[in-house]
Formats: C-alpha cells, structure tokens, sequence
C-alpha cells in the first residue's frame, strides 16, 4: 500500500512539474515586444570613444527622437521604452543620454575590446548579440512593451558573413529575414536611421518593418544626414573621428 501511495504521488508531482513547464514554455514564447527601435551608435573616434560628431549625434537623439521630451518622438503618447539595450562602449556612450532622459538604466551585453584580438573582440560581439536578441523575445518583462536598441552596424545585419556567423547577427537573430525589404548589410559610413520593428503578440516573427532616416534641425542641423548606404561626408583629416 505504500508503495503504491508512493507511486502515485510521484505521478502527481511529474504530472504538476509538466504542467508546469508547458506553462512556463508557453508563457516564455508568448513573451515578445511590440516594437523595437533598433538604431547604431554614433560616429567613433577610436575603439573606445566616439567623436565630437557622435556625441552630438547622442545628444540629438534624445532632443529629436528618443527622449521622454523629444520633439518628434517615436514613441506613442503616454508610452515610454521599456528597456535601452547596449552591447559596447560606444553604444552606451550613444545611449546614455536617451537613458538618463527617461530614468532608465542600460541593459549592458558587456564586450569590452581591452587586451582583444579584433577576432576575439568581433567574436564575443556575435556570441552577445545571440543571446541579447534570445532574451528580447523570450523575457515577459517586455511582453507588449517598446525597447531601444542601440548596436554595432555590423553585428545588425552584414551579408559578407559566412552563414554561420551571420545567423548571429540581429537581422536573423531577431527573425528580420522573414520580411521583405529588410537590408542584408548596414552600411559603414550609415549612422543616421533607425530600423523600427514591430510585433504581434505571442509571435517571435516579426510583422512589420520600416526604415526611418535621422533628420535633425537647429542646433544639431549640422550632423551627418547621408541617404542609406551614401557617404557621411565626414573627413578624417578634419574631424576626430574615424574612418
């Protein structure tokens, strides 16, 4: 008679732990943003910092587009992002004043070039962005919700990678592949759009997909403003930033 009590509850607690589970995979695959604002970091100096056109390019961003009082703001009234994601230094050094703005902290997928080899360096980028992107459609804090992300252009989209390494870029990570007219590479001298992607509910693949270009006045009218793929204009031999 024990044993058999024994049996069966050992049936009732593997039955409940599966339930369980079902539960928690469902809820885990239903977990996905309505919208991702995905944009690069601003134009760089070196592998540490960006140039003076970068963070000014930072500061417009949140006068123009992403701060919590942007004038022509990419978020709906009454919304506010969720979550501002980072992968390098110059992405936070592009984020931080978007953050700040809104009293967010950054989410920091930490790759440092410090003591790297470029390879190592590029390595860890890609092995980062999988598992950033994995989290973006899979975590329930952002369910429903906007998220900022601020990343390296070639680890969004770069059609020169084998495939194997291309598969860890954001463009397929993030399922953009499934749509038409999402560019396979993001170009070098491009710093000036932003890719917004939105979600259905419960869907890890995307349903729709815009490009929208950087277009600044006033005090920041001077920025960069190239067409995708066009050059920044910017020359080395006259600015602090780099090539």
């Amino acid at each position: 008679m024990g044993r058999r009590l024994g049996s069966i509850t050992a049936a009732l607690m593997a039955a409940t732990l599966s339930v369980a589970a079902l539960a928690a995979g469902v809820s885990a695959a239903a977990a996905t943003p309505a919208r991702l604002i995905i944009l690069r970091h601003g134009e760089k100096a070196d592998a540490y910092r960006l140039c003076e056109t970068g963070r000014q390019r930072a500061r417009a961003l949140v006068k123009q587009y992403l701060g919590k009082e942007a004038a022509n703001s990419l978020f709906a009234p009454g919304t506010a992002p969720e979550a501002v994601y980072t992968i390098s230094i110059h992405t936070i050094e592009t984020a931080s004043p978007l953050a700040n703005s809104w009293d967010l902290p950054l989410v920091f997928y930490s790759v440092i070039p410090a003591g790297k080899e470029p390879r190592l360096f590029d390595s860890d980028l890609a092995k980062r962005t999988k598992q950033a992107a994995e989290t973006l459609l899979t975590d329930p804090r952002f369910d429903g919700k906007t998220v900022i992300v601020v990343w390296e252009h070639d680890h969004i989209a770069d059609a020169s990678l084998p495939p194997e390494r291309r598969a860890l870029t954001l463009r397929y990570a993030l399922n953009l592949d499934r749509l038409p007219g999402v560019p396979e590479t993001w170009p070098d001298q491009t710093y000036d759009y932003f890719w917004i992607v939105d979600y259905a509910p419960g869907s890890p693949v995307p349903t729709s997909f815009r490009m929208e270009k950087q277009v600044f006045t006033g005090p920041f009218a001077q920025l960069p403003q190239n067409d995708w793929g066009q050059p920044d204009g910017l020359d080395p031999a006259e600015t602090d930033c780099a090539d």
